[in-house]
């Protein structure tokens, strides 16, 4: 006799109670209410269990039932397939796209610097994981990637989008030969295919013929003498402003006029080494009693252990009424053309701005080599720049390398 609902409700009775077609629900001594169904597989008794009644319904029981009859009908064993379904579920909770993405990261740690592994964690933070972090890696598809890149792009972030999709696709191919995943869909995934084409705009940059009115009115700026001075130290070195604003005293030589910034500062990630004209070193001996007997050249005025902020130079520039037309990082461009169109040596220039060289055996020799022209080249810069606050026409006679 089939069970009824009516009947489930007041069952008494512990043993089995059978519904039909191998389906029944087991009373323990202890009050708990089983479904459990019997089959017969490759001449075996098996069972399998559907749940505790009334969590599971007599309807949901017969539904699963028959779920199982069907697998049985189709040459299968229900109960491997859900073991098998077990695995892959256990599987799956550990190759999520963010523990997978967190692994490889750990795998980076030795090749990476903090600062790098913290930016890369958190882009992926910031753009990834709240859609796609949770989901199985091997259930994501390259169309849900290109949407999340396409989001980015959508905010005006076109550079970002573009590195998000490169670390995503590291993620999916260390998850290959890691055997996380048995393959990797997002390989067809190109910027080139995803990303709308944006044209190159340069940073603006003061000119020569705008040099010695802008001259003037640094002379004058009542700013804070730490971004004054800076922004000179910016001028006559030719550097980054992130290089000048993280300054430290230890990097600092007056004595040998030498400022060297170590690779974890540059961009390039390589040494750097920058000769000090009088006029830096004057620089330099003014910021002593400010900040001498601190790490940093350029504290910020608020926080001292800190630098000054990334904004700071451009914000003097713009109180100077250079907003829009020229950026703390224009300097480097004004150095690199006057000093181009005053004849010295391109290389010695190149060098001097710390541009990766791309041919191996000149980057080699590049290491040891225009110390003394480069000395010779900021030296001609920074009178330069004097004579041109001065209002005077410079002749320009470099002494280019033999």
């Amino acid at each position: 006799m089939k069970l009824t609902d009516a009947k489930l409700r007041s069952l008494k009775t512990t043993g089995k109670h059978f519904d039909g077609l191998g389906l029944y629900l087991e009373l323990t001594s202890a009050g708990g209410r089983y479904w459990r169904m019997k089959y017969r597989y490759s001449g075996k008794e098996k069972r399998l269990s559907f749940g505790v009644y009334p969590s599971v319904s007599l309807k949901d029981a017969r539904e699963l039932a028959a779920i199982a009859r069907k697998t049985l009908q189709d040459g299968q064993d229900p109960g491997e397939l859900r073991k098998t379904a077990k695995a892959k579920a256990v599987i799956e909770s550990v190759n999520t796209l963010e523990a997978v993405a967190t692994d490889w990261l750990a795998h980076q740690t030795a090749r990476w610097t903090p600062i790098t592994l913290q930016r890369i964690r958190a882009s992926l933070a910031a753009n990834i994981f709240p859609t796609l972090g949770s989901r199985p890696i091997a259930s994501i598809k390259p169309g849900e990637v290109m949407a999340a890149i396409k989001k980015i792009e959508g905010r005006g972030a076109s550079d970002q989008a573009g590195r998000v999709l490169q670390r995503v696709k590291s993620v999916f191919r260390w998850a290959v030969v890691h055997e996380r995943i048995d393959s990797n869909p997002m390989l067809d995934l190109m910027p080139s295919e995803i990303l709308k084409p944006r044209e190159v705009k340069h940073r603006p940059a003061l000119s020569n013929s705008a040099l010695p009115e802008f001259l003037a009115k640094l002379a004058i700026y009542d700013g804070d003498v730490h971004t004054v001075q800076a922004l000179k130290l910016l001028m006559l070195t030719a550097t980054r402003p992130g290089e000048v604003r993280g300054a430290r005293w230890t990097e600092i030589n007056l004595e040998a006029a030498l400022w060297t910034i170590p690779p974890e500062r540059m961009k390039m990630k390589a040494e750097h080494r920058v000769p000090l004209s009088l006029q830096a070193i004057e620089v330099l001996k003014v910021m002593q009693p400010l900040s001498g007997d601190r790490d940093l050249v350029f504290p910020s005025p608020f926080y001292p252990s800190k630098s000054l902020s990334e904004n700071t130079f451009n914000s003097a520039l713009a109180r100077m009424g250079y907003k829009g037309a020229a950026t703390a990082h224009g300097f480097r461009a004004l150095f690199s053309t006057v000093a181009n169109e005053s004849d010295w040596d391109a290389d010695v220039i190149e060098r001097q701005l710390a541009h990766k060289e791309r041919n191996a055996v000149r980057a080699a020799y590049h290491r040891t080599t225009y110390m003394i022209e480069r000395a010779k080249l900021l030296q001609w810069w920074a009178d330069y720049i004097d004579q041109r606050r001065k209002g005077a026409d410079v002749i320009a006679l470099p002494q280019r390398a033999a």
